[in-house]
C-alpha cells in the first residue's frame, strides 16, 4: 500500500519546487533516506528535477522516476508554503527542504480541520 508524499526544496523567493513521492512517504523511511543521501541543496534540486517517481531510492539506490515509463510528471511549483501544504492535495506526508534541513509535515490534520503539523524525522540511519 503507498504512503504518498510530496519532497519539496524552498526556491530564493519562497516558492517550493516539488515532486510527488508514491511508495513508503512516511519519516521512518522516506524522512532517513532523505536525510542521509539527498542531505545537499544540489543533490535535493536535481532529485527533484527528475520529476514525481515512484520511489527516490530502489534497489539500485537510484530513484525511479514516471519518465522513465513515458509519462510526463514535471515538478510542481507553488508560489509559497501555503499552497505547498493546500489541504486538497492527496499526499499523507510533505518534505521541505529548508536552509539546508530537512522538515516533515503530517497532512493527516486536515482531516480533523487542522494545520498540518511537523513531525520529527527520525535521528537513526538506515543501514542501506
Amino acid at each position: 500500500m503507498a504512503t504518498r508524499s510530496r519532497i519539496g526544496i524552498e526556491l530564493l523567493d519562497g516558492s517550493i519546487l516539488s515532486a510527488y513521492h508514491h511508495w513508503d512517504g512516511y519519516p521512518e523511511w522516506l524522512g532517513r533516506i532523505l536525510r542521509t543521501h539527498y542531505n545537499t541543496r544540489s543533490k535535493v534540486a536535481e532529485l527533484i528535477d527528475g520529476g514525481d517517481m515512484s520511489t527516490c531510492w530502489a534497489e539500485n539506490h537510484q530513484p525511479e522516476y514516471y519518465s522513465a515509463r513515458g509519462e510526463n510528471c514535471p515538478p510542481r511549483l507553488d508560489v509559497d508554503i501555503l499552497g505547498y501544504l493546500h489541504p486538497d492535495k492527496s499526499e499523507e506526508y510533505a518534505y521541505l527542504f529548508r536552509d539546508g534541513e530537512w522538515l516533515c509535515y503530517n497532512m493527516h490534520q486536515f482531516e480533523d480541520d487542522k494545520s498540518p503539523e511537523l513531525v520529527e524525522i527520525p535521528a537513526l540511519a538506515l543501514a542501506v
